[in-house]
C-alpha cells in the first residue's frame, strides 16, 4: 500500500508544482524575480508551519522523525541550492515563455538522476538512460530561438540552470528524506525564502504592490509548499531518481495550462521537443511502475 500511495504522492506532488510557471508568468509582470522566489518560499514555509500548528492545537501533533545535527549539511545544501534555483527560473520564466520554461523543467529528471549515480551509486535502468538522451534531445531543442538564424535563448539556460540546481537539491533532500516531510519544507521554505528575499535586497529590487504578495504567498505554498511535502514522502520509498521520473509529468500540465492562459502558438521547435519528451516521459513512467513493483 505505501509504495502505491508514494507513486501517487509523486504524481500529486508534479500537478501542483506544474501551477508554478504559467501563474509565476503572470505575477512577474508585476513582481521583479528574486522577490518572488523569495515570496513563493516564504509562503510555502509560512503555510506548511500553520498547518503543522493546527495540527499540534487539535491534538494531532506529527510523530515523525525530526531533523538533528548530522542532517546539518545537506539542510544547508539544499537551503543554498533553494535560493538559487527559484531566482534562477524566475529570471528564466520572465525571457521565454511559459510552456518553453514548463517543458525545460523536465531537464531536472537528467540532473537528480545522474546526481543520484554518481554521488549515491542509485541504479538507472536502460530504459531510464534512454529517457535521459531523449530530455537531453529536447532540452537542446528547447534552448535555441527560431528565425533565419539558431542562437542560445537566455531564457532557456536559467531554466536549465535552475534544473540542474534543483537536481543536486533534490539529492541533498534525499539524505533528509527519513525525517518529518513537514519540518523538511518549513525549513527550506523560510530558509530559502530568507535568503532570496535578501538576494532581493541587495541587488535593489523593491517590494511589489501590497494586492500580488498575497497571491505569490499561496501559490509558493500550494507550488512549493505542499508539492514538496508530497514530493519528500515519495522520495522515501522511491529514491530520488525514480520520485523524480514519477514527477516528469509536471511539466506537460504546465505546458497545457499556458497555453490555455496565454493564448500563444509556439513554434515548430516547440512542437518537435514536445514530441521528443512525451517519448522520453513514457519510457519513465514505465520504468516508474517497474520501481513501484520492486520497492
Amino acid at each position: 500500500m505505501k509504495k502505491q500511495f508514494a507513486v501517487f504522492s509523486a504524481l500529486l506532488a508534479a500537478a501542483l508544482y506544474a501551477l508554478n510557471a504559467p501563474l509565476s508568468k503572470l505575477l512577474l509582470q508585476n513582481v521583479a524575480p528574486s522577490m518572488m522566489a523569495a515570496f513563493l518560499y516564504l509562503g510555502a514555509g509560512a503555510g506548511m508551519l500553520a498547518m503543522g500548528l493546527a495540527r499540534r492545537a487539535t491534538g494531532h501533533a506529527s510523530a515523525e522523525q525530526k531533523l538533528g545535527r548530522r542532517d546539518l549539511p545537506y539542510v544547508i545544501g539544499m537551503i543554498v541550492l533553494d535560493v538559487a534555483a527559484p531566482i534562477l527560473l524566475m529570471l528564466g520564466v520572465r525571457q521565454t515563455s511559459a510552456e518553453n520554461a514548463s517543458l525545460l523543467n523536465n531537464f531536472e529528471i537528467v540532473a537528480t538522476s545522474l546526481i543520484a549515480l554518481v554521488v549515491f551509486r542509485e541504479r538507472i535502468s536502460r530504459r531510464l538512460w534512454a529517457a535521459i538522451g531523449l530530455i537531453v534531445i529536447a532540452s537542446a531543442l528547447l534552448s535555441v530561438e527560431e528565425g533565419a538564424r539558431l542562437s542560445l535563448s537566455a531564457g532557456s539556460v536559467y531554466v536549465l540552470l535552475a534544473s540542474c540546481c534543483w537536481g543536486l537539491e533534490n539529492n541533498c533532500t534525499r539524505m533528509l528524506s527519513q525525517s518529518d516531510p513537514q519540518e523538511i519544507v518549513i525549513v527550506k521554505g523560510l530558509g530559502s525564502g530568507a535568503g532570496a528575499l535578501l538576494v532581493a535586497l541587495l541587488t535593489g529590487e523593491g517590494f511589489p504592490a501590497a494586492g500580488y504578495i498575497p497571491a505569490a504567498l499561496l501559490l509558493g505554498f500550494v507550488a512549493y509548499g505542499l508539492s514538496i511535502y508530497f514530493y519528500v514522502y515519495a522520495q522515501r520509498y522511491l529514491g530520488a531518481a525514480r520520485t523524480s521520473a514519477c514527477y516528469a509529468v509536471a511539466p506537460f500540465i504546465g505546458v497545457l495550462l499556458s497555453l490555455v492562459i496565454f493564448r500563444t502558438i509556439p513554434g515548430w521547435l516547440f512542437f518537435i521537443a514536445l514530441g521528443v519528451m512525451i517519448a522520453a516521459t513514457v519510457l519513465v513512467a514505465k520504468d516508474g511502475e517497474e520501481t513501484a513493483e520492486e520497492v
